[in-house]
């Protein structure tokens, strides 16, 4: 039952977090911004948070700079929607899975079918 809830919990983390995204002010976190996947740890103390930024690699790192400038207000709004007994630090990571992706689906389309 202790992997039901954590995936409950990392569920509603990701669900207030997108949220709360939608409301940062901060310039540099403007635009296309997601919450692909949460990950607590069990005791709540850290909780990774993988994100996707649509832009270039100067507008990620623009981004996680300000998701980490605002992580103070973040854990507190996360505090204030969510009843835990302990709200997790944040830990922002980018997540290029999709970029990834797309990168092998165009080399898997350039290659030639060749018949023997």
């Amino acid at each position: 039952m202790a992997g039901h809830r954590e995936q409950r919990i990392n569920e509603e983390i990701k669900r207030e977090l997108t949220a709360i995204l939608r409301q940062l002010k901060d310039p540099r976190i403007s635009g296309m911004v997601s919450v692909l996947k949460t990950s607590a740890t069990k005791d709540l103390k850290f909780c990774k948070v993988y994100i996707s930024v649509f832009g270039n690699d100067d507008n990620k790192k623009d981004v996680l700079k300000g998701l980490n400038s605002a992580k103070g207000f973040i854990r507190k709004e996360i505090a204030n929607a969510l009843s835990l007994r302990v709200t997790p630090e944040f830990i922002f990571e980018i997540d290029n899975s999709l970029e990834e992706g797309n990168r092998i689906l165009k080399m898997i389309e350039s290659m030639e079918y060749h018949e023997e």
